[in-house]
């Protein structure tokens, strides 16, 4: 089982689930954090951290998100490893909790 970054993430990218990870799994693309499903060890340290409520386990991707669960393992595959916390995007407040972001991810 793993973890997984779903659409609230996107234009927000708050990195403090980054801070707690253990492992070090999350990877960051210019607009969005992903977990690398092959490193996450599902300890759930991260989900309560994100401020965006924008992790979820696997098996409770909320319905509709599942495409999230491929695009973490792909994009982790692609993009760089992010270990420490840095400021959230700009215009973070503006977009957490809209609905629908997916057509904003930037790869």
């Amino acid at each position: 089982m793993t973890f997984v970054v779903t659409d609230n993430c996107i234009r927000c990218k708050y990195t403090d689930c980054v801070e707690v990870c253990p492992v070090d799994c999350f990877y960051e693309g210019p607009n969005f954090l992903v977990i690398h499903p092959d490193e996450c060890i599902d300890c759930a340290l991260c989900e309560p951290e994100c401020p965006a409520n924008a992790i979820f386990s696997e098996d409770e991707v909320p319905s509709g998100q599942e495409a999230f669960i491929e695009l973490n393992a792909e994009l982790a595959e692609e993009w760089p490893n992010i270990t420490e916390m840095h400021d959230k995007l700009p215009d973070a407040e503006k977009w957490d909790g809209v609905e629908g972001k997916l057509q904003y991810l930037e790869k």
